[in-house]
């Protein structure tokens, strides 16, 4: 029986690639939905060719525009906040693919998860905003997380048949992004451009620019926490800018288990549509004798103090973790926009760190307001 996917960020690198891995395995899947936001032309071939039953867009002018491409097809197109979680929560989908950036998918995350929807999780502000939420809703629901991240996929397939009691901690590498070896004198001249050019992976914008500054590895520590239920003490951040073993984990007995690949994000997003059943390789695999070398060593947390307001923020818990997203995500567009500059990202962060609020035990309604707070006030 083919499994029923919904793809809430369609047009985006991971949506897209996990769209090359459905087409891969036709007989597997069919998507039922596809949420994107204003990319017409990408969103008209994704109808023509997956034919899904609902499409979800930014704008009336988006919809207008792919309506009058597809006369012919039968699906339905539907608009903004409504349309998105319309998309989620279909009732043909079994497995929700969340992939767009950002916390703006965050209430149809949470609402496919009470209709209870499976999630292949590539979102990380889903986590890192309201974890808790999302962790108690989702026990409650008895639905299955499948991470698509590379690091997490890695953790999981490392504890498979394992027990929680027997970790010592999990290790998630870092590539180290594109200024791994830069000068702070550098750092505070470097562009948009720079930051684009990650060495290693190929991602979208807003995550590329995280992987520069570190803020990725912080929000993938955060989601850590919340997907293997481990304490902060027990989550270290390595770099290993060869992007070859995902992660690691080291049990009590001085034993490490890592996973190791090539650096291609198609194959964690097959893992987790299979359910973590392993089919085979259509993409890139590691020839580990033309792997000449792995390096590791500790990441620089002065010249990247953004992985350490991540942790900090984590530890506090509560609504901190959804401010720093919130205040990274506008400081991240800001730079893109060359409005600030890269050093300003973590300015940003930590100033707004120290000017909220903290609620410890937050409803999502006061995690969306705490996002809006952080937001508003670095705008």
């Amino acid at each position: 029986m083919k499994k029923n996917i919904a793809i809430l960020g369609s047009t985006g690198s991971i949506g897209k690639q996990a769209l090359e891995v459905i087409s891969a395995f036709p007989s597997s899947f069919n998507v039922v939905s596809i949420a994107a936001k204003n990319e017409v032309e990408d969103i008209i071939s994704q109808i023509k060719i997956f034919k899904p039953l609902l499409v979800s867009v930014a704008s009336e002018e988006v919809k207008e525009k792919i309506a009058a491409a597809i006369s012919r097809q039968i699906t339905k197109i539907v608009v903004g906040e409504e349309g998105l979680m319309e998309a989620a929560t279909h009732k043909g989908v079994n497995l929700v693919v969340a992939a767009i950036p950002g916390a703006f998918s965050l209430k149809a995350v949470m609402e496919a998860v009470k209709a209870k929807k499976d999630i292949a999780l590539a979102t990380k502000e889903v986590l890192v905003a309201a974890g808790d939420i999302f962790m108690e809703e989702a026990k409650k629901a008895g639905i299955k997380i499948f991470p698509i991240d590379s690091e997490h996929s890695a953790i999981a397939q490392c504890l498979l048949g394992e027990k929680v009691e027997n970790i010592k901690k999990i290790i998630i590498t870092a590539s180290g992004g594109p200024f791994l070896n830069a000068t702070p004198e550098k750092l505070a001249k470097v562009t948009a451009k720079d930051a684009l050019g990650h060495p290693t992976w190929k991602m979208g914008p807003k995550i590329t620019i995280d992987s520069a500054s570190l803020m990725n590895k912080g929000f993938e520590v955060i989601e850590a926490h919340y997907l293997f239920g481990l304490d902060y003490s027990k989550i270290e951040v390595v770099i290993h800018p060869q992007s070859i073993v995902h992660s690691m984990v080291e049990f009590i007995d001085g034993s490490i288990k890592a996973q190791l690949g090539a650096p291609d994000m198609r194959i964690p997003i097959q893992l987790a549509l299979f359910g973590m059943e392993r089919k085979t390789n259509r993409w890139n695999t590691l020839d580990i004798i033309k792997t000449k070398s792995l390096t590791f060593e500790i990441p620089d947390m002065e010249k990247f103090p953004c992985l350490k307001y991540a942790y900090d923020a984590g530890r506090k818990g509560g609504t901190m973790p959804a401010v720093v997203n919130a205040v990274n995500e506008v400081s991240v567009n800001l730079f893109l926009k060359g409005q600030c500059s890269f050093l300003d990202i973590p300015a940003r962060i930590k100033k707004t760190m120290e000017e909220h609020l903290l609620i410890e035990k937050p409803s999502i309604e006061q995690v969306i307001n705490a996002d809006k707070w952080g937001r508003a006030i670095n705008l």
